[in-house]
């Protein structure tokens, strides 16, 4: 079977869509840096369809042309603020014991400086943990959203189509696939996002005669979301794709960040308060438990979390 360099590697599929090995024979005869192929740079070179993205499965329900409810609409901006991810997983992993309410607070408690489509983030550990394991990825497929979302989306599409032919992506107990225009992922239950994993050296090729296709795609890990982190967009159908508008909605709100506009872009959110430029966090007031090594590997093996040994623990 056709694999590519990433091959056994698994990643969210709740994130991007594809892999940053993938690169186009367009692509490989350009120069590297900034600066497109016309001397303009007042942009990131990036032709289409590199680097690539995932399913961009993620995010909310019903409606229109959206994704998953999950990570995918969310991750997408949030990869645009690259110097906020290193830090925002660092807490994620560090608070990852609390849950629904007790989490919300904390986040608003510790007044968090990183931008809200960052902080949307926070209750997926293991989303903030991969893309703060490649942080060259992570900052391309930023780039790639703010200079290039149109062929980001289109490139989500073509690869979601890859993986539907060849029957990876199917309905489940967790998702409904849903075929049309555009090849739509919605959560079973709205309030309970999974965090999809996969090898893309599989699910992006089709498979060799005889071979099962199965259990390419693991559901088994997924977060609870409810009201409590309305603050951050996810209400129902608040962080979601508008597949032909080629449009991102994060709180409702269509993203207009871009790659000229990008000093200067505040997306609303109104419930989130934004520290002022220089002001100084509050002390911590939460305990700080990184996950143990059976809760890092639960998410990257699509199994449930274990037992949470230091929950409800404090300073």
């Amino acid at each position: 079977m056709r694999r590519n360099r990433a091959a056994g590697v698994r990643r969210p599929c709740g994130i991007l869509i594809g892999d940053r090995k993938q690169k186009n024979a367009e692509h490989e005869k350009r120069p590297s840096g900034t600066g497109d192929p016309g001397g303009d740079c007042s942009r990131p070179c990036i032709c289409p369809g590199t680097p690539v993205v995932r399913f961009g499965t993620v995010r909310p329900t019903g409606g229109a042309h959206r994704a998953l409810s999950g990570p995918a609409a969310g991750a997408n901006p949030g990869a645009t603020y690259p110097n906020d991810i290193p830090p925002a997983a660092q807490w994620a992993d560090e608070h990852h014991y609390l849950t629904g309410q007790a989490l919300a607070n904390a986040i608003s408690e510790d007044q968090l400086p990183w931008d809200p489509s960052v902080q949307a983030l926070l209750p997926f550990p293991s989303v903030l943990d991969m893309m703060n394991s490649d942080m060259n990825w992570t900052t391309q497929i930023g780039n790639a959203f703010l200079a290039q979302q149109q062929d980001v989306m289109d490139t989500v599409q073509r690869q979601r189509g890859i993986a539907r032919r060849s029957g990876y992506l199917t309905s489940n107990g967790q998702i409904v696939v849903s075929d049309g225009p555009y090849i739509t992922i919605m959560p079973v239950n709205p309030g309970y996002i999974v965090v999809p994993y996969y090898d893309p050296g599989v699910v992006f090729f089709a498979p060799r005669p005889g071979f099962a296709v199965g259990g390419a795609i693991r559901f088994g890990f997924g977060v609870t979301i409810g009201g409590f982190f309305a603050p951050w967009g996810w209400t129902a159908g608040g962080i979601r794709f508008d597949w032909g508008a080629h449009a991102v909605f994060l709180n409702n709100a269509r993203w207009g960040r871009t790659w000229v506009n990008r000093s200067a872009y505040v997306h609303p959110y109104s419930a989130v308060r934004r520290p002022a430029p220089g002001s100084v966090r509050p002390p911590e007031a939460h305990a700080l438990h990184p996950r143990s090594e059976p809760e890092r590997n639960a998410p990257r093996q699509g199994r449930p979390m274990p037992r949470e040994e230091h929950r409800g623990e404090r300073r």
